[in-house]
């Protein structure tokens, strides 16, 4: 599972809010505090690209855990064991490639139970191209597919594409009465550059499944997803705020979000990105960015 990346649309988003700062030049000293400093046009495109890629690095490591969380609660029938392991992890293998040493304890279907994912040494190119360092530690309550059950993950000297990860994520099944959800926090996220460079990371979202519930074939599940990210760059220096103004509807079958409205906050600017726009929910990759009460608009094609 994962909570939803909007890479190129940070880095767009962050340059126009901030470039309608700066030409509008009606901020005065009585109105500025230590979260609405002056930030040059140079900083806010590498500010976006910094945070673009800190809020990847996050989903990363939530699909990572998640398709190892889900083909951890697949045990082998008895007696089909291979080489005498229970948890085989095809589709995490076929995402990772052999250098990542994966290990469950204990190795069986009981709980509490915890699967660690290392990149051992100087780390590894994993089969989907990205460069991983370090080692993923996820802990179980039960089945992340079980009601209550609850999935924390940790991260130890943890490294992707050359950038420090931190923080927890703690994934709960929060399913109740037929209905399929889960929430999913990040705290104590930090996310430091080659360069030193770094700032803080905060989310707390929930995913509902709305359609595919009847079916064991999860290409027909379909899921709104709702909450808020904060990065914050600098000691407070800027910080940016991402709201679901409208449930984001995400259908497994398809690479991208097909509908909803996101609410984006950078100081007093507000801007929005309908997903639905401009093909009528259909599964593409495009969206819709306005602002200025929707007198100014631009069409993003979404990674």
């Amino acid at each position: 599972m994962k909570f939803l990346s909007i890479k190129q649309v940070m880095l767009v988003v962050l340059f126009i809010a901030v470039t309608a700062i700066f030409s509008c030049k009606k901020e005065s000293s009585s109105s500025s505090n230590s979260n609405q400093q002056t930030t040059t046009e140079q900083d806010a495109a590498t500010y976006s690209d910094e945070s673009a890629q800190a809020e990847g690095s996050f989903d990363d490591v939530e699909d990572i855990s998640m398709q190892a969380a889900d083909e951890e609660g697949t045990v082998s029938a008895p007696g089909g064991r291979i080489d005498g392991h229970v948890f085989l992890f095809v589709h995490l293998r076929a995402r990772l490639g052999n250098c990542a040493v994966i290990t469950v304890t204990p190795n069986d279907s009981t709980y509490p139970k915890t699967v660690t994912i290392d990149f051992p040494g100087d780390g590894c190119w994993c089969a989907d191209g990205k460069h991983r360092k370090g080692t993923i530690i996820l802990n179980f309550t039960g089945p992340i597919r079980r009601p209550g059950s609850i999935l924390t993950i940790t991260l130890q000297n943890f490294y992707l594409n050359r950038a420090h990860i931190e923080g927890t994520k703690t994934i709960s099944n929060l399913s109740a009465n037929g209905a399929v959800k889960f929430s999913v926090q990040v705290t104590g996220g930090k996310f430091t550059l080659p360069s030193g460079r770094g700032y803080s990371y905060e989310a707390m979202k929930t995913k509902t499944q709305v359609e595919g519930m009847a079916t064991a074939d999860n290409q027909d599940d379909v899921y709104n997803i709702e909450g808020r990210s904060k990065t914050t760059f600098n000691n407070n220096h800027l910080v940016i705020t991402l709201d679901t103004e409208s449930p984001l509807v995400k259908k497994v079958a398809c690479d991208w979000i097909s509908d909803g409205t996101l609410k984006i906050k950078i100081n007093d600017r507000v801007l929005f990105l309908d997903y639905g726009a401009p093909n009528n929910s259909d599964c593409d990759n495009k969206a819709l960015l306005t602002w200025n009460n929707g007198n100014n608009h631009l069409l993003i094609t979404l990674p």
